[in-house]
């Protein structure tokens, strides 16, 4: 694993070609997703939107298409809280590979009651980290067939001032929406990481990496009709708030590098430079709770018992590096 800071001239603006290459972005109609959705699409990639709903899939790729004359964007119906619906859903991509995957859709919700998935998981972290742990299992035929898939799983700084309960995952007996959705996000950062040493361990090709956007508000996010409108007033009223964080457009950086720069390794964590919250991207130390391997391997096994996952997740038999 390398926590070493990058130094690497990376410009966010002229993003490598990646023409031939097919990159799948859940919730990439939306927020950070459809930023990450359209610079990728800037690069030749073929780009796929995985999205529950046809209609903003639709409304987003005309929104990069107007910015991407000719780009290629297809649209995956997905809903990662509907775990059983996964495998068919991927079934349905037709393609022989896949280059990289985006696990950056999420549900995050303000204010009780708690909600579950019709499965009967509690609605953050089912969807966040479990239904993106079973869509890995279902992508890793097609990630190992490219000459070097990727995993990119988009964590969040929230993350950073939680602590899992593994006796608690599920938030029945501590629901507190804020610290819910934190620990959803910690759970999918364990996850990149746990992954990346299974991987390592199986000798397989694809990489694991993790990226987060730092701090990014709607209201200093470009505006791009009809996904994302921002007023005048909003734009002003958030000028003092630019100085310590970015839009949702920068906010997305992170995960682009991680997806394209070929001199990312896995188990790497790419952020913002500025205090991990603003900025152009690079590599962040994966520090303390993040590191401790032991909560990471128990947070795989019950998500496999929670979700009746493959333990290898269709990528070998090699065990976690402990």
């Amino acid at each position: 694993m390398s926590s070493r800071p990058g130094t690497q001239r990376w410009d966010v603006h002229r993003l490598p070609p990646a023409r031939g290459k097919t990159f799948l972005v859940t919730g990439g109609n939306a927020g950070i997703g459809y930023f990450v959705a359209e610079q990728l699409a800037g690069t030749g990639a073929t780009v796929v939107l995985g999205s529950r709903s046809p209609e903003k899939a639709a409304a987003a790729k005309d929104s990069i298409r107007s910015r991407v004359p000719g780009a290629d964007i297809r649209h995956l119906r997905l809903d990662l809280a509907d775990l059983p619906s996964l495998k068919t859903s991927v079934d349905t991509l037709e393609l022989d590979r896949l280059d990289a995957v985006v696990h950056n859709a999420g549900v995050a919700l303000d204010d009780p009651p708690r909600r579950e998935t019709e499965g009967g998981d509690e609605l953050m972290f089912g969807t966040n980290h479990l239904g993106h742990f079973v869509l890995t299992q279902w992508l890793a035929p097609l990630l190992s067939a490219a000459p070097a898939g990727r995993v990119v799983t988009v964590g969040s700084f929230a993350a950073k001032s939680e602590r899992l309960d593994l006796a608690d995952l599920q938030s029945t007996e501590d629901y507190r929406p804020k610290r819910t959705y934190g620990r959803s996000k910690l759970a999918q950062m364990y996850f990149g990481l746990e992954l990346d040493r299974r991987l390592r361990a199986a000798n397989s090709t694809v990489l694991s990496v993790l990226a987060h956007p730092g701090g990014a508000l709607d209201s200093l996010t470009p505006s791009r009709p009809p996904v994302h409108v921002r007023t005048a007033g909003e734009r002003l009223r958030s000028l003092p708030a630019g100085l310590l964080i970015q839009g949702k457009e920068a906010g997305a950086w992170p995960a682009v590098r991680a997806v394209l720069d070929p001199e990312v390794g896995g188990g790497q964590l790419w952020g913002p430079r500025v205090f991990g919250l603003r900025g152009r991207p690079r590599t962040e130390v994966v520090r303390a709770h993040l590191a401790d391997t032991a909560v990471a391997a128990r947070l795989w096994d019950a998500s496999c018992e929670l979700t009746g996952a493959d333990p290898a997740l269709g990528f070998g038999p090699g065990p976690a590096l402990r």
